[in-house]
C-alpha cells in the first residue's frame, strides 16, 4: 500500500469515517471511496462507483466486477437511548451482545446509574447538548423512550439534523401523532424519519420483547431490508 493511502486510511479510521479501499487486481492501484468523495490513483466506470458505494452501505467487503477488490473499514454502530427507563434496561445489554457502543442519556440522574445500566454510558447532561456532543453520524441509531416532550423532544430535533441512520421513538399511534404535531409546529424537518411507533410489528408485550423488536427494526434498516 502506499504511504499516502496508508496515512490517509488510518486518518479516516480515527475520525470515525466509513470508508471502503478498493484495489484494482489488474494495475495494483487503490483509491479510497466514501459515500460522496474518491481519493486515490483510479478512476471508476460509474456503475462500478455505484456497487463500491452500495458495498459500503452493507457493510460488504469482496470483489466487484473482474478487477476491484472492496475493503470495507467501518467504525463500530453506537446505539444512543434517550430515556434510561424499564426498556432501556433490556435495550441495551442486548445492543452491546450486537457489538453497538450504547450511550444512554437522562437528566434525571437518579434513572441514570451505573446499578441499574452497568457497562454502558451514562450521560445526565440535557438531551440536545449531550447529543450535540456525541454528533450522531452515519453509523449512529437513536431511540427516545421517555414519553416526556421534555427529554424526548429536544434529543430527537438534535438526531433529525444529524446524518443518524435511524431514529425511533417509543409510544401509541396517538402519542406519535402529538409528538409529530409538537415538532412541525417548532419547524422541525424531516420527521418521516422517526421510525414511531417504534420497532417492528410482533405483538411485544414486555419490556424484552419491546426491546427485541426495536433492535430486528434498527438491524432491517442497518441492513437495507427495511428503510
Amino acid at each position: 500500500m502506499r504511504p499516502h493511502i496508508l496515512k490517509r486510511l488510518l486518518d479516516l479510521k480515527a475520525a470515525k469515517q466509513p470508508v471502503a479501499l478498493v484495489t484494482d487486481l489488474s494495475t495494483g492501484q487503490q483509491s479510497l471511496v466514501q459515500l460522496e468523495i474518491v481519493e486515490g490513483e483510479s478512476g471508476f466506470w460509474e456503475e462500478d462507483l455505484v456497487e463500491i458505494r452500495e458495498a459500503l452501505r452493507k457493510e460488504k467487503s469482496g470483489r466487484i466486477g473482474e478487477n476491484l477488490f472492496v475493503q470495507v473499514h467501518l467504525p463500530p454502530p453506537r446505539l444512543v437511548l434517550i430515556g434510561a427507563v424499564h426498556i432501556a434496561q433490556s435495550l441495551a445489554p442486548m445492543a452491546v451482545q450486537l457489538g453497538y457502543g450504547v450511550t444512554i442519556i437522562d437528566p434525571r440522574s437518579a434513572f441514570a446509574t451505573e446499578e441499574r445500566f452497568p457497562g454502558v454510558t451514562l450521560s445526565t447532561d440535557w438531551p440536545d447538548d449531550a447529543m450535540h456532543a456525541l454528533a450522531p453520524d452515519l453509523r449512529t441509531a437513536v431511540v427516545a423512550l421517555t414519553h416526556d416532550p421534555k427529554i424526548d423532544d429536544p434529543g430527537l430535533e438534535v438526531a433529525l439534523a444529524s446524518p443518524a441512520f435511524y431514529i425511533g421513538a417509543l409510544g401509541s399511534r396517538k402519542t406519535h401523532a402529538k409528538r409529530l404535531e409538537r415538532l412541525t409546529a417548532a419547524g422541525i424537518n424531516g420527521l418521516e424519519r422517526i421510525h414511531g411507533p417504534v420497532g417492528l410489528a410482533i405483538g411485544a408485550q414486555s419490556q424484552a420483547e419491546i426491546a427485541v423488536s426495536i433492535l430486528a427494526q434498527i438491524t432491517a434498516v442497518r441492513r437495507g431490508i427495511a428503510s
